[in-house]
């Protein structure tokens, strides 16, 4: 239970630092911390996690991830769906608190006709730039991929070591510097599962598409790993 415990920790983290952020502080007062601090969030969040609980679970805190990794070789099967059920509940349990934050405000509202209302992804009409579906496929399928190929190269055995979690969670930040505008940037079904009960409505319906797009990244991800870096 340790692992499924620290998996819940570290997931509530990303998302109540990462969307927190999001919904807090990037528009406040006038120009917030903008696009780059939610980058960045997002990315201290993942680092601050791996040190903490890399050694207990692995610091997945993404279905992608563990699914990857199982694809990969690096994770049992058995462990797969108690890890994304801790990962989903840690998430919901984060967007509820920003949730209860959020309503303290004077005025607050949520509208779920607004791209990124409440740091839900989407796109379409959804999208925070209005890009297509074919444009947010694209993206989430090669941006998680390079996700997993990082991941797995940062913790390849023959890596620098210790130095994991500063590539991971840079990497994170630079897939969130590409691709907010796109889709607000899940890579992560749990965090956009999260928020996107509390918002219900379109992001709700859109968000088979943000398990679908990043599950595909991280399959191939590992599997390009796996093909180019195997020592048989």
């Amino acid at each position: 239970m340790r692992k499924y415990i620290a998996e819940f920790i570290g997931t509530f983290w990303l998302v109540l630092g990462g969307c927190g952020s999001a919904i807090l502080a990037a528009a406040y007062p006038e120009v917030g911390i903008g696009l780059l601090g939610v980058s960045l969030a997002f990315g201290l969040t993942v680092l601050t996690m791996a040190y903490a609980i890399g050694h207990i679970s692995g610091c997945h805190l993404n279905p992608a991830v563990s699914i990857g990794l199982w694809v990969g070789g690096r994770f049992e099967s058995k462990e797969l769906a108690p890890y994304i059920i801790a990962q989903v509940l840690g998430a919901v349990l984060a967007a509820a608190i920003l949730y209860l934050i959020a309503s303290g405000q004077a005025g607050f509202v949520i509208d779920s006709s607004a791209a990124g209302a409440f740091a839900t992804n989407g796109y379409g009409e959804l999208s925070p730039g209005g890009y297509s579906m074919f444009s947010a496929l694209l993206i989430e399928v090669v941006l998680t991929m390079m996700f997993l190929f990082i991941i797995f190269g940062a913790t390849d055995k023959r890596a620098p070591a210790g130095m994991a979690p500063i590539a991971i969670g840079l990497g994170l930040t630079l897939i969130h510097l590409i691709s907010i505008p796109v889709t607000n940037t899940s890579v992560n079904p749990a965090r956009s599962t999260g928020v996107a009960l509390f918002v219900g409505d379109g992001q709700l319906a859109q968000l088979w598409f943000f398990w679908v797009a990043p599950i595909m990244g991280a399959v191939v991800g590992a599997m390009v790993y796996r093909a180019i870096a195997s020592e048989k």
